[in-house]
């Protein structure tokens, strides 16, 4: 898929998104803290936004990154072959991300892999989020840096880290190689009881 097409692609899914919660353009760029023009651009596939803006958008419009991501797929098709699963390179920091996962089929589960650069670094400044999103990474090759909110982890190929979206976080290559790593996401609904 070309960059083109996946703007476009990207464009659909952030407009239906936002239509199916009733929001106009204005109240989704106010929720996300994405300017209404940025917006705009976005949703009419003329922008390149970074990884920082879709994380800000996905988080307004209560998905997960990776929704942003997913295209159309016959319904029922188990198989994500991997020549049709979608891939994105963040202008800003070089990091690829693959969607692994079959778009036709419901499950919890979403898996993407990540090629993050020599180098590369990219800062999410995420907080709490409803439904709750759970992420675990998994290295396949090489070192990466993730901060979740204070707390520094290094992790090398083979370790697996789990974590709740649920703070500011951010991602470095601190080597001169490519790291590869699985990402596993799911999301889970908190229910608040009240007592009379």
């Amino acid at each position: 898929m070309t960059d083109s097409s996946l703007h476009l692609l990207i464009a659909q899914r952030v407009r239906e998104l936002r239509a199916a919660r009733g929001q106009s353009l204005e109240a989704l760029a106010n929720h996300c803290g994405v300017s209404r023009s940025m917006l705009s651009l976005i949703e009419r596939g003329e922008s390149s936004p970074t990884a920082v803006v879709l994380e800000k958008l996905a988080t307004g419009l209560g998905v997960t990154l990776a929704s942003l991501f997913e295209a159309p797929a016959a319904p029922g098709d188990p198989v994500s072959r991997r020549a049709q699963q979608q891939s994105w390179r963040d202008p800003h920091s070089g990091y690829v991300r693959r969607n692994l996962s079959p778009t036709g089929v419901a499950s919890p589960i979403q898996l993407v892999e990540v090629e993050f650069p020599p180098g590369g670094r990219v800062a999410y400044d995420t907080a709490a989020r409803e439904p709750q999103v759970h992420q675990q990474f998994w290295v396949l090759d090489g070192v990466i840096d993730i901060t979740y909110g204070e707390e520094l982890f290094r992790l090398e190929a083979g370790d697996c880290f789990a974590m709740v979206l649920d703070r500011p976080m951010a991602f470095h290559n601190p080597t001169g190689s490519v790291t590869r790593y699985a990402v596993a996401i799911t999301t889970t609904t908190t229910t608040t009881h009240f007592r009379s």
